[in-house]
């Protein structure tokens, strides 16, 4: 019932680095960085990487694969020089994604600093240009976000705006991954309104939009507007909106990951959540 599930893990030492340590947790999804996300300096995939990285998959039971994209792009800018340095570094990562043959690239929606409308427009000129420049398989899923600031994509309302606004035929390789922590904190209340929050989902986007989740408790308050990423039971969410998550028929399909914290051990936290999420799905 409960799909694809796996984690984000590491690519220290190499991409092909990766898919050991998701097999290693019994990972069936894994998402990873494909760069360093908090630094600009692009880098290609050469065919050596992508058939070691290849190679290494097919010894897994890994069967989605995810990259997140650097956490400096803003492709929702008002400052033309970043907008057009974030489309580029977007660019990049489009290549990596065609060239690794990944499944989905997730990608935060900009900050519009200056007036929301614009922000969305200029978010949408951005992702259409980036899907032309690189033409490929890799679905773009578009994240749900706290709503912060200025970042736009707290609203399923907002992210079906920024893919109206996308032409034909990128708009058919754009999806949305729906991050736990990042719906709850924006005001989406899974622990007590579970149904109304996917039925809002449905009405805004359809169901075949949601191509991704992230699956986050969250350690601030409801609607707190904050992104702090809690263990799965020990935030704000509890147990509960995880177990009807991972029992969903209406979610079987949605590959499933987990970013929570990693503590003193990388697989061995992320083999208990895992275990945890696998229990729930087998009641």
């Amino acid at each position: 019932m409960s799909g694809h599930l796996g984690a984000h893990v590491s690519a220290a030492g190499g991409i092909p680095a990766a898919p050991p340590r998701a097999g290693a947790i019994q990972a069936t999804a894994m998402q990873i960085f494909t760069k360093q996300a908090n630094r600009w300096a692009e880098r290609e995939c050469d065919d050596c990487e992508r058939d070691d990285f290849r190679a290494a998959l097919a010894r897994t039971g890994v069967q989605v694969t995810i990259a997140h994209d650097s956490y400096l792009i803003n492709l929702a800018s008002p400052d033309e020089a970043l907008r057009r340095k974030s489309i580029e570094s977007f660019v990049s990562e489009l290549k990596r994604c065609e060239a690794l043959e990944l499944t989905y690239l997730v990608s935060h929606p900009g900050n519009y600093m200056d007036d929301r409308e614009s922000g969305i427009a200029r978010n949408a000129d951005s992702i259409t240009e980036s899907l032309a420049r690189v033409p490929g398989r890799t679905v773009l899923c578009l994240e749900t976000t706290a709503g912060s600031g200025t970042s736009l994509g707290a609203s399923f309302e907002e992210l079906a705006s920024i893919i109206a606004r996308v032409s034909e035929p990128q708009r058919s390789r754009i999806g949305v991954c729906v991050d736990s922590c990042h719906a709850y904190s924006a005001g989406y209340d899974l622990v007590n309104a579970y149904d109304d929050v996917w039925a809002r989902f449905d009405d805004a986007l359809g169901w075949s939009r949601l191509r991704t989740m992230h699956l986050n408790d969250s350690k601030t308050p409801f609607a707190s507007r904050r992104d702090r990423h809690a263990l799965i039971g020990f935030g704000s969410l509890g147990e509960d909106p995880f177990r009807r998550i991972m029992t969903d028929p209406r979610l079987a399909a949605v590959a499933k990951v987990i970013e929570t914290p990693k503590l003193d051990n990388d697989m061995i936290t992320d083999s208990c959540m895992l275990r945890l999420l696998r229990g729930f799905a087998e009641g």
